[in-house]
């Protein structure tokens, strides 16, 4: 039926109509033919994958894992030394980096693998492939180390042992060696035996309350004072303050550790009903002074 509607069609349709089945032809043909061609190339780039596979694997077993999909290369390293493109190229994350390069401008430094280990946002897995590849360079030891083992040093060297004199490690005093107990500072005390910086500044805040010390056993009253620390101190005649018990307040005579209130009151009562004291011993009637009182606070008053 198409047949015979098509003879009576004008020349110039039939001549469409012609055209147009032949595109329709020529289209199906060039699918077909592409087709099978893709197909040949999906083959192939399975091959391919499967070929990247095998050789991502072996590279991995030569220096390289993956991280978060994205494969990261592993090689020798300094954590003190490495720059931020080595340390990208580790897999580790640019504010590690940051983080990294902070610690190193504090003066931070890596003595070991473990320090390494401690970055912030470091997994497990990261630092178990990192760590066969860190090496710390003996230059970031501590100097201190080199005279640990002084065998190697010239006999001129092995006569003394290193020591050190500096405000955070000062060189400590030698058994025969003693200090002034009323006139050193914080700093000269802590270079006493078995003195730290809380000894140091209890000694020297108990100083000036007292007014001096007179006797080296004062130091006993400090809580926990080390006994072993009093050889290496001596007194200075005329480096006691004293004061004047007939002109002081009763909160200015309390201020001092060996005067309390109610004996502070007394010498208050004492002046107002009897007029100057002229010695201590004017007050040996009095219940809150005896004779131990009235001899440990001799040296401190003055008439």
């Amino acid at each position: 039926m198409f047949l015979k509607e098509f003879f009576y069609l004008q020349k110039s349709d039939r001549k469409v109509v012609l055209v147009f089945l032949s595109v329709v032809v020529i289209s199906l043909l060039i699918i077909f033919v592409v087709g099978g061609r893709n197909d040949k190339t999906a083959d192939n780039l399975s091959d391919s994958s499967s070929y990247d596979r095998n050789i991502r694997s072996s590279a991995d077993s030569k220096g390289s894992y993956y991280i978060d999909g994205k494969r990261a290369e592993l090689f020798t390293f300094d954590p003190n030394t490495a720059d931020s493109t080595a340390l990208l190229k580790l897999g580790l994350q640019p504010w590690q980096v940051r983080n990294i390069y902070k610690y190193r401008a504090a003066g931070g430094i890596y003595r070991s693998p473990e320090d390494f280990a401690r970055l912030y946002g470091l997994t497990v897995k990261q630092y178990r492939e990192m760590r066969p590849y860190i090496r710390i360079s003996p230059d970031y030891s501590p100097a201190a180390n080199i005279y640990s083992d002084n065998s190697h040093l010239a006999d001129d060297y092995k006569k003394e042992p290193f020591q050190r004199d500096t405000v955070k490690y000062p060189l400590k005093l030698k058994a025969h060696e003693c200090i002034s107990l009323n006139l050193s500072d914080t700093t000269a005390l802590k270079r006493v035996p078995g003195i730290g910086s809380g000894y140091a500044r209890a000694i020297v805040r108990y100083r000036e309350q007292l007014g001096g010390f007179y006797r080296v056993e004062q130091l006993r009253e400090i809580e926990g004072f080390p006994e072993e620390a009093m050889k290496h101190f001596t007194i200075v005649s005329g480096s006691i303050h004293k004061i004047d018990i007939n002109k002081l307040t009763l909160s200015q005579l309390r201020r001092h550790p060996y005067i309390n209130f109610f004996q502070a009151k007394d010498i208050l009562d004492y002046r107002r009903l009897r007029g100057s004291i002229h010695s201590l011993q004017d007050l040996r009637l009095l219940k809150d002074f005896p004779p131990s009182e009235i001899e440990r606070l001799q040296p401190y008053v003055e008439f």
